[in-house]
């Protein structure tokens, strides 16, 4: 029995691409007129893109930072304070709410971007909030007519705010996350921290960025120092309560004295009140030094755990601005459409029937 033919598929030669090479640039040139059109048309396009779109500046901010130490050059002192029995709270802690890059994600957090928009700047004497001044100037309310929200305003405390005030809140959150705001490490070896906000507005992004960084910022140091802070509060009341009692007790001493004051040695019994009166006094002594014994060196350990952010530039107007040229667009427009339609018209050649 004769065995099946087999057919294998033709191999394209060097000859034969550069024959289907040489067919295409021909039949391109049958086509320059359609081509060229095309060409003008995409830089006609490209002409009207540059008139319509805005440019967009950005303002940068960076700052430097130096994370306190918790431990330093307190863990000694806090490891013999511990064996006298006083507790120091983070002298001896080696970590925090927040270490290294984490505050770079803290400038992401909806929490932080919430309390930018929802604060007030003024602009030519007006009041007004950032988040009005965003809906306004991206024209958002003209979109929200066909959902009937176009009225919605955020005045008030964010904590009254309805559902859709949120949501609305939330997706610009996330698209400012996207699209305006930038953070990064310029060098990954140092400390240096750069917060970019590009936005078609100058005023909106200049303001964004100094608010955004002053709140981040001190909410950083607040909470990375919370816990001490908290420790120092608690010995200054105990320190001041005590201060109280032990110059109640003096004055107790001097009372019980002023009382009998030629007493009769030999009636012993009239020394006691006074005698009751000074142990009084020696034990809140020793309370009272303990206590602010320990209230000082607490306030060593928080001003060891305060970090150290010092801004290097702030944003300054006018901002830098990124806008494309109309001629570079012209031209982009030019050769792109001159390029499609080739590609077009190429392919068809070769693929079509």
């Amino acid at each position: 029995m004769d065995k099946p033919e087999t057919t294998e598929p033709d191999e394209l030669s060097l000859k034969d691409v550069l024959l289907k090479y040489k067919l295409v640039v021909k039949y391109l040139k049958t086509k320059i007129l359609i081509i060229a059109v095309f060409g003008v048309l995409g830089g006609a396009l490209g002409l009207t893109y540059a008139f319509i779109k805005k440019p967009v500046y950005t303002a940068t901010c960076t700052f430097v930072l130096d994370e306190g130490k918790a431990g330093g050059g307190l863990s000694q002192v806090a490891g013999l304070a511990s064996l006298a029995g006083i507790d120091l709270g983070g002298a001896t802690g080696g970590g925090g709410v927040f270490q290294g890059d984490n505050i770079m994600e803290l400038y992401k957090s909806r929490n932080m971007i919430e309390k930018v928009l929802l604060s007030e700047i003024t602009v030519n004497n007006n009041k007004q909030l950032l988040i009005d001044r965003y809906i306004k100037v991206l024209g958002l309310r003209r979109k929200w007519k066909q959902d009937d929200i176009d009225t919605i305003n955020f005045q008030g405390a964010s904590g009254s705010f309805s559902r859709k005030q949120d949501s609305i809140i939330t997706d610009i959150a996330k698209t400012i996350n996207k699209k305006v705001l930038k953070i990064s490490k310029p060098d990954k070896k140092l400390t240096i921290i750069e917060v970019d906000i590009s936005f078609v507005d100058e005023i909106f992004a200049k303001e964004f960025n100094d608010k955004l960084v002053t709140t981040v910022n001190d909410f950083y140091i607040k909470t990375k120092t919370k816990k001490t802070l908290t420790n120092v509060n608690i010995l200054q009341r105990q320190a001041d309560s005590v201060k109280n009692v032990l110059n109640n007790s003096l004055g107790g001493v001097a009372s019980s004295i002023d009382a009998i004051p030629n007493a009769n040695p030999l009636q012993t019994i009239l020394k006691v009140p006074s005698q009751r009166k000074q142990i009084d006094v020696q034990a809140s002594s020793a309370i009272y030094a303990e206590i602010v014994k320990n209230l000082e060196l607490s306030k060593i350990t928080l001003r060891q755990e305060a970090p150290l952010i010092q801004v290097i530039d702030n944003p300054v107007l006018p901002l830098v601005v990124t806008k494309i040229g109309k001629i570079a667009a012209a031209i982009i427009g030019l050769f792109l459409g001159a390029f499609l339609t080739s590609l077009v018209l190429a392919t068809k050649k070769l693929f079509g029937n």
